[in-house]
């Protein structure tokens, strides 16, 4: 019997995370299923042989994806190519929707489709559920409310849980690594999670480094930026230096993935040095936090897994804003106000995105013990909203009898 082959797409670091878990598990069951597709080397660790890299394939905002529309049309030239030369036994389409969806109506169910995280079309652009319906054959979602939402309009999906909560956990001792960082443990530490796309570093960054000024001038605060591994150190280093850093180029570690140390905020006293970097070890930088700052996306269910109080803050270029803004069809942006149904985590978004708002937030919140408890109890709701441990491996499972 010839052994059954799958192709994969993913596009985006926060979607490959999820593959990867998925590759892992499909190969724990059936090693002999050959998966093929595109991604990084973490994919390829899992057991995917990889044919193109997706360095570079993000986007944020229409003009983003003009820019790089050549090489997505190039991209799907390539896989259609490939599954014409090819016999698959299914494809499997993993978030990135404005590229995946597109991709499964020129695939035109010629080979079984699956997708795996599903597109949100329930907060913006209802449309695509028509192309979902027509060219999907097996959804596989990761939240119960999306399970109800596509049984309203006729889909029947797979609800398997998030793969976050196998994957949501620190390496480094609380004590070393505060050690390592030279923290304090008597004072207050704030984790900065910037997002890991370039554009949105640029764009949230400059913010809350604004907002760790405004703070310490009111407590003894400590800060710790979560560096995502993919980004570039240049773009940090620009971004700090522009923020009337005392010491020039940031410092950094010669040690892959180990703690890099920046020069402080400008401030009077030369002396502090209360703004240090983590390279690709955002849980580590969550588990000594008491708070954070975090970019709206996958961060935000990773800060709420952690148990760690947050605020969620989004910017991004006025013209894309303009555009997509208005295709918003839900009050709140946050993935996890969205599983909650309420505002359990303040947002700034855009014009709202104000440093001295979001630190008189901040404050407002580390100074209530009450607030502070009320927010910890929604976040485990939500925590626990999320079903199981072992979503990846249940995804698996699905898929594996689906090819059968």
């Amino acid at each position: 019997m010839a052994k059954k082959q799958i192709l994969i797409i993913c596009g985006e670091p926060s979607g490959e995370l999820h593959a990867v878990g998925l590759v892992s598990a499909i190969k724990k069951i059936n090693p002999d299923i050959q998966i093929s597709g595109i991604g990084s080397s973490l994919l390829a660790q899992a057991g995917a042989e990889i044919f193109y890299d997706i360095k570079g394939l993000s986007v944020m905002g229409l003009f983003d994806v003009l820019k790089k529309l050549p090489r997505f049309i190039n991209l799907k030239k390539l896989i259609l190519k490939k599954i014409a030369s090819e016999r698959f036994d299914a494809v499997i389409l993993v978030d990135f929707s404005g590229f995946n969806l597109r991709l499964a109506k020129a695939i035109n169910k010629r080979i079984p489709t699956i997708y795996y995280v599903s597109p949100q079309v329930w907060a913006s652009r209802a449309g695509r559920i028509k192309n979902i319906k027509k060219y999907i054959q097996k959804m596989i979602v990761l939240f119960e409310f999306e399970k109800g939402f596509y049984k309203k309009h006729g889909i029947n999906a797979d609800c398997v849980g998030h793969p976050l909560l196998d994957i949501v956990k620190p390496c480094i001792d609380k004590e070393e690594l505060r050690a390592k960082l030279n923290f304090s443990p008597e004072k207050t530490t704030i984790a900065l999670l910037p997002g890991s796309r370039k554009q949105e570093i640029s764009k949230i960054l400059p913010v809350m480094l604004k907002v760790a000024a405004l703070i310490n001038k009111k407590i003894n605060a400590q800060f710790l930026i979560a560096k995502a591994p993919q980004a570039d150190w240049k773009i940090y280093d620009r971004i700090i230096n522009r923020s009337h850093c005392e010491e020039g180029e940031a410092r950094r570690s010669n040690h892959k993935n180990e703690i890099a140390s920046l020069p402080s905020v400008a401030r009077n006293d030369t002396s502090c040095n209360f703004l240090k970097i983590l390279d690709g070890k955002t849980y580590d930088a969550l588990n000594i936090a008491d708070f954070a700052l975090v970019c709206s996306g996958t961060a935000t269910l990773e800060t709420a897994i952690m148990q760690k109080p947050f605020l969620i803050i989004y910017k991004m270029g006025l013209l894309n804003y303009l555009l997509y803004r208005p295709q918003i069809k839900i009050p709140y942006i946050g993935i996890v106000n969205i599983i909650a149904g309420k505002k359990i985590i303040p947002e700034f978004i855009q014009f709202g995105a104000s440093p001295k708002k979001i630190a008189q937030k901040t404050l407002e919140i580390l100074n209530n013990r009450v607030k502070l408890e009320n927010m910890r109890a929604d976040l485990a709701a939500v925590k626990s909203s999320l079903g199981q441990s072992g979503a990846s491996a249940r995804a698996a499972k699905i898929i594996i009898d689906f090819i059968k």
